[in-house]
């Protein structure tokens, strides 16, 4: 679909790079917004918005930017004529979503254009520029597959690949590999103690009482002024993760789920990391035991609770009448 631009036009930076410490470190977003911003000048079009995504995928419109500035140039107001890229993969790493935008777009006169990538809209180059997203959906894809094969191997070696610490550990510097540091997670011995605290009080109490359930254990340390890392109060869900968190007995494992499907992946593709333990496996134990036990689903129906008296407790059967 052809789009035919005023002579001056109104433009729409958009500026990405792949993961945030990209972003952090790499000079591709200012050198994005420099040669973008020169090429606009160029034309003779005026920059009136810029949207920066510092840290996300291609492969998908699941970007916060990238939403607000479709939904921008989609509006009746016009605010924009043209979107400006460094190059089509800027904008979508996917063949097939970034025919879809583009004739999204389209249809409220708003033009993409990549300034490495001058292409028109005649059928000849509208095919370069599906081959284009083609090798780069290709490109991102290999990438993606030699990264997570670099993460295992790291992962093998006992170092650190970047997710949320459990409570209780914390990082220390190992080695050097040129700009990397490589990292292998340590006991925090603050954090420990208050790990152990949580098992005893399930299993023994605070001296005062006996065994606490996860919700007394929740009352117990918001009570107490115990906080988690971000400064908020405990949750039952967050004590039950910890519960029953196999990492505190020194098993921990990398590539367990699938980072956009969140789907549990196959255990052949799982690799097991070598963690410190915080507890030994009988206190452990003992724990999940007692969780299982205390679980509804495993509970006999006497003992469930219920709003109405004599809940849960079997019903005789009636005599039929002579």
């Amino acid at each position: 679909m052809n789009v035919t631009l005023p002579i001056t036009s109104r433009a729409a930076l958009y500026l990405r790079v792949s993961t945030r410490r990209q972003a952090d470190v790499d000079l591709s977003i200012p050198d994005q917004r420099l040669q973008t911003a020169a090429y606009c000048e160029r034309q003779g079009w005026s920059v009136v918005a810029e949207y920066v995504e510092p840290g996300a995928s291609a492969m998908d419109d699941s970007r916060h930017e990238f939403q607000r500035m479709i939904e921008r140039a989609s509006d009746d107001d016009r605010p924009f004529d043209v979107i400006v890229v460094h190059s089509f993969s800027r904008f979508f790493r996917d063949a097939f979503g970034l025919e879809m935008y583009i004739r999204r777009l389209a249809k409220h006169g708003v033009r993409l254009v990549s300034i490495t990538q001058e292409l028109g809209d005649d059928p000849a180059q509208v095919m370069m520029r599906q081959v284009i997203a083609l090798f780069d959906e290709y490109q991102s894809r290999e990438n993606a597959k030699h990264v997570l094969r670099a993460m295992k191997e790291n992962a093998r070696q006992g170092f650190y690949n970047g997710s949320r610490l459990p409570l209780g550990f914390t990082l220390e510097e190992v080695e050097k590999r040129g700009h990397r540091t490589k990292k292998r997670i340590i006991v925090d011995s603050v954090e420990a103690e208050l790990v152990r605290m949580m098992f005893d009080l399930y299993l023994q109490g605070d001296g005062t009482s006996g065994p606490m359930g996860i919700k007394e254990i929740t009352k117990h340390l918001n009570a107490k002024g115990y906080r988690t890392r971000l400064g908020a109060l405990y949750g039952v869900g967050t004590i039950h993760g910890i519960l029953t968190n196999p990492v505190y007995i020194g098993e921990w494992s990398f590539n367990k789920r699938s980072s956009k499907t969140g789907q549990v992946k196959p255990q052949h593709e799982v690799i097991p990391i070598s963690v410190p333990a915080i507890l030994d496996r009988r206190t452990f134990d003992k724990v999940q035991k007692a969780l299982r036990a205390k679980s509804p689903h495993n509970s006999p129906p006497r003992v469930i609770s219920g709003p109405i008296l004599l809940t849960g407790l079997p019903i005789a059967p009636v005599a039929a009448a002579p």
